[in-house]
């Protein structure tokens, strides 16, 4: 068993988070509540590797980019980077290659937590 299950990232305003997520990662979250915080959750897809999360907004969750690295795959990182710059991300770490593992990169998301990307390619 992955010793990772699940992940959640903390947010300041909710809409403007789940617009950001939506746009640069193409995906569809869907609101709820768990223990009286806002949520919005990633598509899960059990019989897939990997794992889903949501974004969270309640007194204890405060975003950061000091925190924990989420890092989410994507096929192309320049794209998903300008895709984040355009809708008012930033780039905090440009592609760079981690030798045969692929690439990575980092930004900042709407609310400013530093996120992380992988791709193979």
């Amino acid at each position: 068993m992955n010793p990772v299950t699940y992940f959640e990232i903390p947010v300041q305003d909710l809409d403007r988070a789940v617009r950001f997520y939506e746009k640069v990662f193409d995906v569809k979250l869907e609101r709820g509540s768990i223990h009286g915080n806002d949520m919005a959750f990633f598509p899960a897809f059990p019989d897939q590797p990997g794992i889903t999360g949501s974004l969270a907004r309640g007194d204890s969750y405060v975003p950061g980019k000091q925190g924990t690295r989420v890092y989410f795959n994507t096929a192309n990182i320049e794209q998903t980077l300008q895709l984040v710059s355009d809708i008012g991300g930033s780039v905090l770490f440009p592609k760079t290659s981690v030798g045969e593992s692929g690439w990575v990169a980092e930004f900042e998301d709407s609310e400013g937590n530093c996120i992380a990307l992988c791709s193979k390619g």
